[in-house]
This record gives C-alpha cells, sequence and structure tokens, in this order.
C-alpha cells in the first residue's frame, strides 16, 4: 500500500527533526566531555561577584570547556550549583560536570595570609608585620605610608581623615587610624590595598560614633588620640572611662596632660624602656611631660581598640586629676597633687 505524497513528506520532515536533535544533543553531551585526555593542572580564579556568562567566557578563554553554549545549558539545567568566590586548582581532564562539582564545593587554594593587629600597637610595629608576612621591605612600605600625594588622595576618599594627618611634626600621619583587628590579605595584595582595607575597618567603627563624634567640640583625630592614650594608659575595661575623665579635666583646667606614653612614643621608645631627664624634658610635639605642650600630642600614639573609642565619649563621673600606675601597672586615681604625692611614696 502507497503512502500518500503528504504522509511522506510529513514522516520526512519527522526523521529530519528526530536527526536534528539527535545531533544537537550529542553535541550538547559531545561539547560537556574534558577539553585532554591528559592531566593538565590549571589555576582558575573567580572575582568577587562575577556573573555566571563571565566564568563561562573565561573557562573558554583558559581551555578548560569545549563549549560555551553546552556549558551555559548544563548550569540553566543545574540551578542547584552555587559558584563560590576564588582560586581553584582545575584539570583540563576534567569534564564541565566534575569542574562545576568543584568550583560548587569552594575547595579554593589558600593563596591568602591572615594578620592579626593587636590593639595599642604602633604603625611601626605593623609595619613589621605586614614584611614578615608578605614580603614587602619596610622601606617600600613607609615611603607609601608617608607619601603626600597618596595621603591627600585619602583624605578625599575616607571622611573620617582631615589634613591633621599632614602636620610636619606628625611620626607616621596613619598613626591611629589602622584598625587593630584580624585582616585576610591575598600573598599578592597591593601595599595600597592592605592600608586601605583597614582603613575602611576605621571607618566603619568610627560610623557607630557619628553623632557623638558630631556633638564633640573635638575633631576626629584629637579624639583618636585621646583613645590612643586611653589604650597605652590602662590595662583593664574599667580604668578607660576614668583615664578619659581625667583627660578631659586636664584639657578644661588648661594643665599639661603629664602622660608618660606620650613622651614614650615622642622618645621612640618601646614602653619597656626606661625614660631618660632629656626624654622627659624634651620639646616635641608628642611629650606631655613637658608642661609647656598644655593640649593634646600632635597625633595619635598608637592604633586603639574600640573600647578606647567608646571611652572618649563615656568619660566617668569623677573629678580626679591625677593617677599613678604601681609597679604591676594597675592604676590608682588622685583629686589633688597631695593625694598623687601619697600615691607615689606608697606605691613606688
Amino acid at each position: 500500500m502507497k503512502l500518500k505524497k503528504g504522509v511522506k513528506r510529513l514522516i520526512i520532515i519527522v526523521i529530519c527533526i528526530l536527526v536534528v536533535i539527535l545531533l544537537m544533543v550529542g553535541m550538547y553531551f559531545y561539547g560537556l566531555t574534558s577539553v585532554s585526555k591528559k592531566s593538565e593542572k590549571v589555576k582558575f580564579n573567580i572575582e568577587s561577584g562575577s556573573s555566571t556568562r563571565e566564568i563561562v567566557d573565561n573557562l573558554a578563554k583558559s581551555k578548560l570547556i569545549k563549549s560555551k553554549i553546552a556549558t551555559l545549558i548544563y548550569l540553566k539545567l543545574n540551578r542547584n550549583i552555587i559558584i563560590q568566590a576564588g582560586t581553584y586548582e582545575l584539570d583540563r581532564n576534567l569534564d564541565t560536570k566534575e569542574i562545576f562539582e568543584k568550583l560548587n564545593s569552594g575547595s579554593i587554594i589558600k593563596n591568602t595570609v591572615t594578620i592579626t593587629f593587636i590593639e595599642g600597637k604602633r604603625v611601626t610595629d605593623y609595619v613589621t608585620q605586614i614584611h614578615k608576612k608578605l614580603g614587602y621591605s619596610e622601606e617600600d612600605i613607609y615611603k607609601v605610608m608617608n607619601d603626600q600625594e597618596y595621603l591627600k588622595e585619602l583624605i578625599k576618599k575616607y571622611d573620617f581623615l582631615d589634613e591633621s594627618i599632614l602636620n610636619k611634626d606628625i611620626y607616621y600621619p596613619l598613626e591611629g587610624y589602622l584598625f587593630p583587628a584580624t585582616y585576610e590579605f591575598y600573598k599578592d595584595e597591593s601595599i595600597k590595598s592592605i592600608l586601605e582595607k583597614m582603613l575602611a575597618k576605621s571607618g566603619e567603627v568610627l560610623d557607630n560614633y557619628s553623632a557623638a563624634i558630631n556633638a564633640s567640640k573635638y575633631n576626629t583625630h584629637e579624639i583618636l588620640t585621646m583613645a590612643s592614650i586611653i589604650e597605652n594608659e590602662t590595662m583593664v575595661q574599667v580604668d578607660r572611662p576614668i583615664v578619659s575623665q581625667v583627660i578631659y579635666k586636664r584639657l578644661d583646667i588648661n594643665m599639661a596632660l603629664g602622660m608618660d606614653v606620650t613622651t614614650y612614643y615622642g622618645a621612640r621608645k618601646a614602653l619597656s624602656e626606661e625614660l631618660s631627664p632629656s626624654d622627659l624634658n624634651s620639646k616635641n610635639a608628642y611629650n606631655t611631660r613637658n608642661t609647656s605642650l598644655v593640649g593634646l600630642p600632635v597625633g595619635p600614639i598608637c592604633n586603639p581598640s574600640e573600647d578606647s573609642i567608646k571611652a572618649v565619649f563615656n568619660p566617668s563621673s569623677t573629678s580626679y586629676v591625677y593617677f599613678y600606675a604601681d609597679k604591676e601597672g594597675k592604676l590608682h586615681f588622685a583629686n589633688t597633687y597631695s593625694e598623687f604625692q601619697d600615691l607615689k611614696r606608697k606605691y613606688s
């Protein structure tokens, strides 16, 4: 029995469609096979925020996939795949499914270094840590930190920075502004990027006190200077608000702060060293033990914790004017100079 021409044409069309579909399916599965049968390791980096198409384009450029179209279809069909940012070690003998299993697992190459910067430490300590962990020379780090044009760029970028940091008497312009915390840096991270991550963290912390900063008669530079003194003068949390009160009291009555920690900084000595008579009498812009310097030192003397920043805005309701540290570092407070002398005799 002969088929009618129309039916015969329909059968041919159906067969052609099936052949095309089979070819497309075949091409799809072929496009998902590995680029090579031989093992060839490739480092592949995915930047945070990269789109799926960008990742697929980069996989193709790195010769890790055969077909961008097949890969995009595969991802459409497997919406449960979550691609995680980071640097991966892939192999050209992996098929597309295996590649995305790795990208979904987050099994990245640890290409970062973790550094913990301790509160109360100086810029010089932080520079040493960066040098040891990331390999930059200390000279190069200081060069970036002290570059006037770069500092001016930072002043424009961060609203908590102002011209105060450009004062010629300041030893390290970013002292007090590099927030002490634990950071993760790429091993090849630039010095500027390192500094700006720390500055950004300072900005986040200071934002918590924006209303208090605006209400204060002191600017951010002066507030951080006070916080740095509180940080270095106190060993326990309970003393921070009281030392804050003493600072305000002395500023209000135009009395020299007389804080040893500022003298150490001015003399560029560690707190564990001895101060000489010449150190105590020095007329540098940090030494508040010299009575000719009334008011705050020219800038922060360390990088303070948030607790010390908080203490600046929450001084105690006491009326102390003096305090004395005993041999264990415990602070004892006094209202009068006579009481202070008694404390010295008792605890020296």
